[in-house]
């Protein structure tokens, strides 16, 4: 026998754990849920939680709905906005023209 060590490949905690180490788990039930790509999701809920309406799907991350006919349309992605597209939202060219030609007269009034 080679080093003689007889706990050898063992740690703390090793070993088989079971319901009598654990306790009972809570009763549960899984729940189907599809995206629009056609993904099946079966997440396990306690029986006394409240089930969600939507769940993202593990494989694509589209929002999956209980109805395997009608799931939930992928949420539709704005494009990242600049603060000049922010700020011609709030302003007409006008009001642009204006607030340019006010910034101006003050510059050349300090200026004289």
């Amino acid at each position: 026998m080679a080093g003689g060590n007889a706990i050898r490949g063992s740690r703390v905690g090793a070993g088989p754990m079971g319901e009598a180490e654990r306790g009972e788990s809570a009763p549960r039930h899984r729940v189907q849920f599809w995206c629009a790509r056609g993904h099946e999701t079966r997440p396990a809920f306690s029986e006394d939680a409240v089930i969600p309406d939507t769940w993202d799907c593990p494989r694509c991350g589209l929002p999956a709905g209980r109805e395997e006919q009608s799931p939930p349309s992928a949420p539709r992605n704005e494009p990242y906005k600049t603060h000049l597209a922010y700020v011609r939202e709030r302003r007409s060219d006008a009001d642009g023209a204006a607030i340019l030609d006010e910034a101006l007269a003050k510059v050349r009034t300090r200026r004289s």
